[in-house]
């Protein structure tokens, strides 16, 4: 079996067992994903939407944010880890999408990797769920599950992307990470997986062995 035709097999058995192929971060427009994509970086994401609420209420428009005091921000997402940094690169993004992007979020990963703390893997988020484009968000859960199914041998973030857009579908690519980052959580879970009960069983390099 080649590499495509796990990936094949693994994007269907997925798409059964999580229909709804959702983000796990709440927001309500682009760039409250931006900023709770940014949030999430080592942190969870049900912590990042526990923070998120009163960041949002206060803070409506690109030009709130631009004007905030670092302090407020910092204060509002203190719990969140590297809260001073994330503080400043939110205030930092909205002001390079005011003044370089005519107050767009960008639609492409060289320009969403140029704004502070944007990394490819928020941009790659963006790209994939508020612009409908084919990408691969490199995460915990997705690296770990494509190693474990025999799609990488690679724990590179980079090196996984550009792995699976090679043998993933580009309709699929999006969803196929958002299932995996479910499918992680509820049985492939880091360091105890629950192989007898996984839907990929039958084709998972890793689940053989167990098995």
């Amino acid at each position: 079996m080649t590499k495509k035709e796990r990936a094949l097999l693994a994007v269907e058995a997925l798409k059964k067992e999580y229909p709804e192929a959702i983000c796990s971060l709440n927001a309500s427009n682009d760039f409250e994903l931006l900023v709770a994509t940014r949030l999430s970086a080592q942190c969870t994401d049900a912590r990042v939407n526990i923070i998120t609420p009163a960041l949002f209420q206060k803070y409506k428009t690109l030009e709130d944010y631009a004007n905030a005091k670092v302090e407020d921000v910092e204060e509002l997402v203190r719990s969140c880890g590297f809260f001073r940094t994330k503080a400043r690169d939110i205030i930092g993004m909205a002001r390079e999408i005011l003044d370089r992007f005519d107050g767009k979020v960008p639609d492409n990963l060289e320009d969403l990797t140029s704004l502070p703390g944007v990394g490819r893997k928020t941009a790659n988020l963006i790209c994939g769920d508020v612009y409908g484009k084919p990408a691969v968000v490199a995460d915990t859960h997705l690296i770990r599950i494509s190693n474990l199914l025999g799609l990488v041998n690679t724990k590179d973030p980079l090196k996984v992307e550009l792995e699976l857009k090679k043998i993933l579908p580009p309709e699929e690519s999006n969803d196929f990470c958002h299932r995996c980052v479910l499918h992680g959580r509820a049985v492939c879970v880091a360091r105890r997986p629950d192989c007898q009960k996984c839907c990929m069983r039958e084709f998972c390099k890793s689940a053989k062995k167990e098995l």
